[in-house]
C-alpha cells in the first residue's frame, strides 16, 4: 500500500452537490483526520501574490475586499480553457499548503488522513493519494443540493455542474465510489464501513 513517507493521504473528491463535504464530516467523527482543501484554497486566496496574478489573468475579478468570487466563477465555469488557466495559477499555492499540512499530521504521529478535495485531478494531487474516494449522485439531487447551499441562480449551478467530471470519470479512476441517493444516515452508514476498514488497513 502506498503511503507518503509513513502517513496514507486517502483522496476524497466527486462532484458539486454531492455530499463529499458531508462524507468528510463524518470521515472526521469517525476519528480520521481531514484537511480541507476547499479551506486551504480559501486562504490562498487571500495571498497578495495570488491576487496580483489573478488580477491580470482575470481583469476586474479583484476588488478591494480580495477576490470577487462570484464574478471570476461566472468566468471559470463557463470557459473550460479559463478554468484551466485559474487552476495553474492557484493550484501550486494549494499543494505547497497541503504538503505542509500532511507533513505536519506525520509528525504528530498520524497515519492516515482523508484530502478532502473537489479538484484532486485537476490540480494532481491523486499523484500523492493511496487511495481515492469519489461521492457521485444525481443530476437533480445535486442540483438541488448547490442551489440550497449556495443561494445562486440556477443557470449558474447548471453551469458549475456541467463543467464538471462524469461519473464515469470517477468510476474508472476510484478505488471506492459512494453513490449519496439516500438520506444523511445511508450516507453515515456508508462512510462508517469505509473509515472501519482504512483504519484497520492502515493501521490508524
Amino acid at each position: 500500500m502506498k503511503t507518503l513517507d509513513g502517513i496514507a493521504v486517502i483522496g476524497l473528491t466527486g462532484q458539486s452537490g454531492a455530499g463529499k463535504s458531508a462524507a468528510s464530516k463524518i470521515f472526521s467523527a469517525c476519528g480520521i483526520p481531514v484537511i480541507d482543501c476547499d479551506a486551504v484554497a480559501r486562504r490562498v486566496s487571500a495571498l497578495p501574490e495570488f491576487l496580483e496574478k489573478i488580477s491580470v489573468a482575470f481583469p476586474g475579478c479583484v476588488g478591494e475586499s480580495g477576490l470577487l468570487r462570484r464574478k471570476l466563477g461566472s468566468l471559470v465555469f463557463n470557459d473550460r480553457e479559463k478554468l484551466r488557466e485559474y487552476g495553474n495559477i492557484i493550484f501550486p499555492y494549494i499543494t505547497e499548503s497541503i504538503m505542509s499540512e500532511i507533513e505536519s499530521l506525520k509528525i504528530g504521529g498520524a497515519k492516515l488522513v482523508i484530502l478532502d478535495a473537489p479538484t484532486l485531478f485537476e490540480s494532481g494531487m491523486n499523484s500523492v493519494c493511496a487511495e481515492i474516494i469519489s461521492v457521485i449522485a444525481p443530476f437533480d439531487l445535486k442540483l438541488r443540493r448547490v442551489l440550497e447551499r449556495d443561494n445562486i441562480p440556477v443557470e449558474f449551478a447548471q453551469s458549475r455542474l456541467s463543467s464538471q467530471f462524469s461519473e464515469k470519470y470517477f468510476y474508472d479512476r476510484s478505488d471506492a465510489v459512494i453513490v449519496n441517493d439516500g438520506s444523511l444516515e445511508d450516507l453515515e452508514e456508508k462512510v462508517r464501513a469505509i473509515a472501519a476498514d482504512l483504519k484497520e488497513r492502515f493501521n490508524a
